[in-house]
């Protein structure tokens, strides 16, 4: 079967790898992976309050955050079975960086955080209910076209990353005028339909019956995608701010 996902952490060959440590370990199922996303969801969050909770270590956890879960994100997906281990890490890592990054946003736009936690579950359930309950279909087109998409903010963030080292700035990706609202809005409903990808990708990997381990390396890739989403929610309602 042709799976597709744009998120990098579940791609088509994610579920090919098979359990040769034991068969005895069990398979992987929907209700185990949802129990260890909540799980990862709770070590993200507790990780976030307490850095919200010392502001001052702040400028300290945020880097340690991002960098550290950059490197234990890269050793989960290059090796799918430490994720039993290393995802639990990424979410506390990320955690901390959120923590911090959440702060910033706070200080400068009163409120913007319970907002943008509001808006990144509100959609996290809406779209779980509208897969559920058939209104949107994970075709084979749609898994193109969001691949597509993602692809292609993945190059445009890149090179304004790669840029910036030489003071280039992109200001459609960062100003506030109804362009780079648009930008922000669109890169939004991508992220969030990626969450639509990923209840596939993981539906279809229980039916094929994946080791038990994936539902931790699953979970992993579902939070990959929240937080990305939350991220850009933070930017969206930024920019939404500076224009009042």
């Amino acid at each position: 079967m042709n799976m597709r996902t744009a998120n990098p952490a579940l791609n088509r060959n994610t579920f090919a790898v098979r359990d040769t440590a034991g068969s005895g370990a069990g398979a992987m199922t929907i209700q185990g992976t949802v129990n260890k996303t909540g799980l990862l969801l709770v070590l993200t969050i507790a990780a976030a309050a307490y850095t919200w909770n010392t502001p001052r270590m702040a400028l300290t956890l945020m880097p340690v955050g991002a960098i550290g879960g950059l490197i234990v994100a890269m050793i989960t997906v290059f090796r799918k079975r430490s994720a039993p281990v290393t995802a639990p890490m990424y979410a506390v890592l990320e955690g901390l960086f959120l923590g911090g990054i959440s702060v910033y946003f706070e200080r400068a736009y009163p409120g913007i955080v319970s907002n943008a936690v509001f808006l990144t579950f509100g959609i996290l359930f809406a779209l779980l209910f509208a897969y559920r309950t058939g209104l949107i279909k994970a075709t084979e087109n749609f898994k193109l076209g969001v691949a597509a998409a993602t692809g292609g903010i993945f190059l445009v963030y890149m090179a304004s990353f790669i840029l910036g080292f030489f003071g280039v700035r992109m200001p459609f990706l960062h100003s506030s005028g109804p362009l780079g609202i648009g930008i922000s809005l669109v890169i939004v409903v991508v992220a969030a339909l990626n969450l639509v990808l990923d209840f596939d990708f993981i539906e279809q990997g229980a039916e094929q019956g994946a080791p038990k381990f994936m539902e931790w390396y699953a979970a992993f890739g579902l939070l990959v995608t929240l937080i990305w989403l939350y991220l850009e929610i933070l930017r969206l309602l930024a920019k939404l701010q500076n224009r009042r």
